[in-house]
Parts: structure tokens; sequence; C-alpha cells
């Protein structure tokens, strides 16, 4: 058996095991140095002889033999002083933090207002070219739209036109038509009426860009529209009225539909109970809220009603005021699971002009809930009689309304 070292003296080590020594005997417990600062321990209380003699402590201080084990200032482990409970973290700057959250909140904002803005005014159709309208009368005061409910069937399947009552004909004709004012002193909202008696003046073709002349030829308004589009439809409106047209906005039957069931349903207050196998309706009097089929079936109805086409002009403005009261209210505008199917569905569908832009499109419909809000008014064009089932209007009446409008006056003139 291996004999180990008699004494344990830092004096009589042998030698070092595992340093390269060829002593077979281990090496003995390595004593760590002692920094002395004081005069050397007396013989045999070396290390292993004996303890040395720690000196007392006063406010922190050794006695005054002089030594010094590095521990009585607290440097090492604790805080400056001697407190022994460890680095301490800085206190959070608030200030900072705030500074920072505001600024990522506001960078997504803006991203995110911004790629909006791109997004919706990409789905925008414009296809209708205003500058191809010749003889156009000078621009007044304010801001005009033409605003057309079109009876296109245009991306229906037949399902969609049995339910929605749409029938299956070919091409498209307007089913509605207002002009909306907006200016300084509130909208105005002016249906009309689509079998309006009107002069097709001379106008270029659309597609063809040939100048037809004008004939004298007398027609309902719609057949305008029927016969070249919405081009000639604006020549022939600013022809017999005076007024110039600023913006041209379409819509056709379904995309009138999605859009209501995007915002989930108009209310309206029916005035009388109608029903209109034509038109697909059967409502109730009373206030309700209507889904797209409803509100299609009720915009269309006119034979149902006492007045016809001047009856169901009334019943399309005040619905038109109350959709876009509802599109711009808290509840749609600031969810996005409302408003983008909500823009989707109406950018979709709608047909504009060239120069249509988004703060136009939103101006129109501010101006739209102005009307409903009492804010404006809302009229049909002044008629003064009929010959033959079309609609004569009041002409001394058009002219000072006309007139108003492009001064931008607060409208006076009364309409049926």
């Amino acid at each position: 058996m291996t004999d180990w070292p008699e004494a344990r003296s830092g004096d009589n080590r042998g030698g070092r095991y595992g340093r390269g020594s060829a002593s077979a005997q281990p090496e003995g417990a390595r004593v760590m140095r002692q920094v002395r600062r004081g005069p050397a321990a007396p013989p045999g209380q070396g290390a292993y002889g004996g303890v040395p003699q720690q000196p007392s402590y006063v406010d922190g201080h050794g006695s005054g033999d002089g030594y010094d084990s590095g521990y009585n200032t607290g440097q090492v482990y604790g805080t400056p002083g001697g407190g022994g409970h460890g680095p301490q973290r800085p206190a959070p700057d608030w200030r900072r933090r705030a500074k920072w959250t505001a600024i990522t909140v506001v960078t997504v904002l803006v991203v995110t207002t911004v790629g909006t803005y791109f997004w919706a005014d990409s789905k925008l159709n414009r296809e209708v070219d205003l500058s191809k309208v010749i003889e156009r009368p000078e621009k007044g005061e304010g801001t005009n739209y033409l605003i057309v409910g079109s009876d296109s069937r245009e991306g229906m399947t037949d399902e969609d036109k049995k339910k929605l009552h749409t029938g299956s004909a070919d091409g498209k004709r307007t089913d509605s038509m207002m002009i909306l004012h907006t200016g300084d002193n509130g909208p105005t909202l002016i249906s009309l009426p689509r079998d309006s008696n009107v002069e097709i003046p001379s106008f270029v073709g659309s597609d063809s860009g040939k100048t037809y002349p004008g004939t004298g030829r007398q027609v309902k308004l719609n057949a305008a529209y029927a016969e070249d589009g919405p081009e000639l439809l604006v020549r022939t409106v600013e022809f017999n009225t005076g007024l110039h047209i600023d913006h041209y906005v379409e819509i056709g039957f379904a995309g009138f539909a999605n859009i209501v069931d995007a915002v989930g349903g108009v209310e309206m207050d029916i005035p009388q109970d109608i029903k209109d196998t034509k038109s697909g309706a059967d409502l109730k009097k009373g206030k309700q809220t209507l889904n797209g089929e409803e509100a299609l079936a009720f915009v269309r109805t006119r034979y149902a009603l006492a007045g016809s086409d001047l009856d169901r002009t009334k019943n399309q403005q005040k619905f038109l005021s109350a959709l876009a009261n509802q599109v711009a209210t808290p509840g749609t505008v600031l969810n996005p699971f409302t408003l983008y199917p909500t823009m989707g569905a109406g950018l979709d569908s709608l047909i504009v002009d060239k120069e249509m832009g988004l703060f136009d499109l939103a101006d129109m419909f501010w101006s739209m809930k102005g009307v409903s809000g009492g804010e404006g008014t809302s009229m049909n064009m002044p008629i003064a009689g009929s010959t033959g089932g079309n609609l004569l209007w009041d002409k001394a009446k058009v002219k000072q309304l006309v007139t108003q409008l492009n001064n931008d006056e607060k409208v006076t003139v009364k309409g049926d």
C-alpha cells in the first residue's frame, strides 16, 4: 500500500503529482496563498499548523495589526459600502419607453393607412372618359356628381338573377339617375326621373369616335345611356340642364346588393306596405333592416306606388342617404372586419370616370350622409307635366335651380 506523507506541513510536501513528477506519491492538498500585508505568522502557525489570528473590525476597518483579508470594504461581491445584495438594476426609463411605443404605433398606423389607400385606389374601375364629351358648359362653384344605378346583370348567375328578380335582359340601362351637388351651402341631391323628356344633342361616339350631329330628337332620358353609354348620358344631362358634371359614378344590381349585405343591412322606415311582383318587394310598413335583396327590391319598385317613377326616385334618395350614413358610422369605419368587406364590395362594383379619386368618392358619401342628416336638400327635378308618357321639366325652375347650383347658393327651388 502506498505510504502517505507523515506531515502536512507545507515545508515537507513531496513532488507534485500530475505535474510531470516521477514520484509515485500523490500531491498534497493544494493550499491557496494568503496575501499578507502584516508580519509573518510565528513558526508552527502556518497554513496547516494552526489558524492565524483574525483581525477585529470596527466600522468596517481592520485592527491595527495591518491584516487585510480583502473583504472588509464590500467592494468584491456587494455594492459600494458593503451592502452585499448584488448589483441593482437601473430604474426603467418610462419616458423613453413611451416615446418608442408612440413611434411604433404611429408607424403602424401610417403604413396601414397608406397600404389601404393604394389597395382601395387600385380597385376603382375608371372606365368613363369625360374628355370625349363635347361642347361642355362652364364649370361652376362646388362639385357635381352624376350618380347612376344601372340594371347591369354583369357577373350575376342565373340563380342570382332569379333571387334578385332582375330578369335576363341583354345589355344595360339606367334604372336611376341623380345629381349630387356638394359645396359650402350643404349638399343637394336631385333625382332625374328616367322618363324625363330630353333632347339628344350632337355627340362623339364613345367607341367609334365619329361625330353624330344633333337633330332635335326627343327621347326619354334613359335612352341616352342605352344608345351610347355614360359619355352620351353626361352630354345629354349637361345639354338639357346647363350644369357641368365633374364626376360620374355607376353601380349595377349585384354591386348594390353586395354593399348592403357587407355593411350588415340598412335600417329604413318604410312608409307603407309594398308588394310588387316585378321587383320582388314584399315589405311591411315601419322600421326594419333591409338586406341586399330587400333593398334592391325597395329601390326598384314603382308599379306599387301611386306616384310611380317620381315616388320611386324619392325612395331611392332616402335609401342611398341611409346607406351612406350606415357606411360612415364608427362601427363600420373602425371595424376592419366590416370596413374592408364593405370597401371591397363597393369599389369592385363601382364604375367611375378616369379623374375620380378616393377623396372624391369620400366627399360624395359624406355629402349623401349629410342629406340624410338634414344638412342638405333632396328633391326631384321640377316637373311641369307630361306628354306621351314622358315627363316635362319646368324650364323656368330648372334654370333657377342650375343658377343656384353653379353659384353654390342655398337651393330654394322646390321639386316634386
